[in-house]
């Protein structure tokens, strides 16, 4: 299989990997650099929280909405996920648990994020969504395929998204809640396609409790 992301950089920013006791694993958006997504390092810090930002081929996860047909969105797709999880995969190599790990993203990094997790079920230190949800066609219910296990969860979007079906938001609440998840769901009136302030502390509270 071709695989788009194949020796993509990785950046990094916080605490030096090799002393980290944390790390969170970014994922930027569309159109948009690995720095944009490290930049919530600023807002995110923690002693001893290193943060991780892999860089997509040509800026971007995957080519269509993340509502299209799964197939529309191969072969970047599952490359997208193979990226992702050998990033993981070298943190939990270096002694870091996954109960120490955080998977979040903006927008299309949302999405994968989701779908990273979703797909590798197990207690993370925590999601964090920034307007996304999980990969496929609206009305495409998943079932439960694994145990999250009390994992920290926070979907935050504005119920006018341009990009992000709240429907989409709700049914990846659910399907989180249902794999045992702990989830919290924000949803901002008339919010932009952004990340705002609230956002931002309450994936900084689900760091400080886990770190």
């Amino acid at each position: 299989m071709s695989m788009p992301h194949a020796n993509q950089p990785v950046y990094s920013a916080g605490a030096n990997l090799d002393e980290a006791s944390a790390v969170a694993v970014l994922l930027h958006g569309r159109g948009a650099p690995a720095q944009d997504i490290l930049s919530l390092s600023t807002y995110l810090a923690q002693p001893g929280l290193a943060f991780l930002a892999p860089q997509a081929a040509d800026y971007e996860w995957y080519p269509n909405r993340f509502i299209a047909p799964i197939e529309q969105n191969e072969p970047h797709l599952s490359s997208a996920l193979a990226f992702v999880s050998e990033v993981i995969n070298k943190v939990e190599a270096i002694g870091i648990s996954s109960e120490k790990i955080f998977v979040g993203g903006f927008s299309q990094g949302a999405c994968l994020a989701s779908e990273y997790v979703i797909r590798n079920p197990k207690r993370y230190g925590g999601l964090l969504v920034f307007s996304g949800g999980y990969i496929g066609p609206l009305n495409m219910l998943r079932q439960p395929n694994g145990d999250l296990d009390g994992t920290p969860a926070f979907l935050g979007c504005s119920d006018v998204d341009p990009h992000i079906p709240l429907q989409r938001v709700q049914e990846t609440t659910a399907l989180l809640k249902e794999m045992g998840a702990k989830v919290t769901e924000k949803i901002y009136l008339g919010l932009g396609h952004t990340i705002n302030d609230d956002e931002i502390e309450l994936a900084k509270d689900i760091i400080e409790q886990a770190v």
